[in-house]
Parts: C-alpha cells; sequence; structure tokens
C-alpha cells in the first residue's frame, strides 16, 4: 500500500520527537552534570574524600543530636583547631561550652554543681550557687574536663561521627540546605548515611547515624570561628573558688 504525503509526516514527526524524548531523558539522568564529579566515584572514595576534605578544613559548625553510650546530646558547637564555642544540652541539663587552647569553660546551672560536688552538705550548696550561670575556668585534671572538652575538640568529634560502618555504597541524590549531595550509606543505611556535597568542595553536609542514633548537620565549613575568653567578671575559678566555698 502507498505511503500518502501526510503519513510520512506524521511519521517523521514520530521519529523526531521520539528521538528528542530520548535525548531529553539522558540529559535528565545525569544528576552529576555541573557537579564536582564526586558522584560518579566508588562509595569508598567518596567517603575518603569527605573526610580528607573534613580534616582539612579549619573550622566548622556542626549541630543536631546524637547516641553514645546510651545517652542523647544535642550540640550546636563551632569547632576550630585551637577550640570551639557552643551548647550542649544532656537529658539534665544544657551547658554553654568554651574552649580557647587549652583553657576549658564551662556555664551550668547551679543545679549541674550541686550534683557535682554532692556530698558535703550547705558548703557544696553554697559553691554551687557561686558556680551557677558563670563560665566556670575547669582544671585539666579534674572529671569535667575530660568529660566535656571531647565536645570541643574538632578533630575527636569528625573521626568519630563519619565513621560509616560496614559495606559502603552509593545512594540517592539529594539536597542539603539547597546543595546537590550525594549519599553514601553504610551496611545499607544500618552503619549510618552521609551526604557528600556535589558542590565545590565535597565537604561532608549530614549524617544520619545508624539505628535512628541521631542526625548531624555540618555547616560554615572553613568560615572561621571568634574565639576569646570570657570578660573577666563573668569567669569563676573552678579549683580555688570551689574548694574555698567548701573550706578546702
Amino acid at each position: 500500500m502507498a505511503v500518502t504525503p501526510r503519513a510520512g509526516r506524521t511519521a517523521l514527526l514520530g521519529a523526531v520527537c521520539a528521538g528528542l524524548a530520548v535525548a531529553l531523558a539522558g540529559c535528565a539522568e545525569d544528576p552529576d552534570a555541573g557537579t564536582n564529579g564526586v558522584g560518579k566515584l566508588p562509595a569508598p572514595k567518596i567517603e575518603a574524600k569527605a573526610r580528607a576534605a573534613a580534616e582539612s578544613a579549619g573550622t566548622v559548625r556542626l549541630s543536631g543530636s546524637f547516641v553514645s553510650q546510651g545517652a542523647t546530646y544535642k550540640l550546636d558547637m563551632h569547632l576550630a583547631g585551637d577550640g570551639a564555642k557552643g551548647q550542649l544540652t544532656t537529658r539534665k541539663s544544657t551547658f554553654a561550652l568554651l574552649r580557647v587552647g587549652d583553657a576549658l569553660y564551662l556555664k551550668a546551672d547551679a543545679a549541674f554543681w550541686a550534683g557535682e560536688k554532692a556530698g558535703g552538705g550547705g558548703n557544696d550548696a553554697a559553691a554551687a550557687d557561686k558556680l551557677g550561670g558563670k563560665y566556670v575556668k575547669v582544671p585539666a585534671a579534674d572529671p569535667v574536663y575530660k568529660r566535656f572538652s571531647g565536645f570541643t575538640d574538632k578533630d575527636t568529634l569528625l573521626a568519630s561521627l563519619l565513621a560509616l560502618r560496614g559495606t559502603l555504597a552509593t545512594g540517592d541524590h539529594a539536597t542539603v540546605g539547597g546543595v546537590k549531595t550525594i549519599r553514601v550509606a553504610g551496611g545499607a543505611g544500618s552503619g549510618g548515611t552521609l551526604d557528600v556535597s556535589l558542590e565545590g568542595t565535597p565537604y561532608p553536609l549530614r549524617l544520619e547515624r545508624g539505628g535512628d542514633a541521631g542526625t548531624v548537620r555540618f555547616d560554615d565549613w572553613d568560615k572561621g570561628v571568634s574565639l576569646k575568653p570570657p570578660s573577666h567578671d563573668q569567669i569563676v575559678d573552678y579549683g580555688k573558688q570551689v574548694s574555698a566555698a567548701s573550706g578546702g
């Protein structure tokens, strides 16, 4: 049967449209176009690049919540190599933390300090009242220093949080704060899921810890943190004040 000119034009138009549809679909299926290219790498290399970027950055803001040894912590910390400042919340208390070099300052309410110094009766209550609401300079040898200084240590926090467990696999493309990301999952997600930036430096941007152990955001990479001790009238020397108030 002869093909009419109109039928021929229709067939040709259909072929052209089909070709365009395939071409457009091909473009849409390349989510890594125009990115830093990290999304095309194997999952272990994506994680390695994210870790390297985090380690080389001078500063970062870390916020969110996570579970460690059965305890839940909420934090919003600005971290640098030589110190940090921010807020930490536990089940019982909220603390302001500030570390400048090796000097750690902790601000908490009187109830926290009363618990720390429980057992001395009224003298300890008086000491707690003096410490509550002030930045307390904590001696490096004190258990309080050892308990809280880790939350001000950039390298320690990042090393522990960015450790995905299990076999790594590349997940979905997503966005975090408007930034395109590629997800890397450990142990099919049970070992944590990390969103890595596809724009500019491949910084970690969000971590979902395995076992519903919290979600942490990473922002303000390498934007600097201003760290300086509190004003003199806001500081209480932990060792001197507590020992004096308790008759020591």
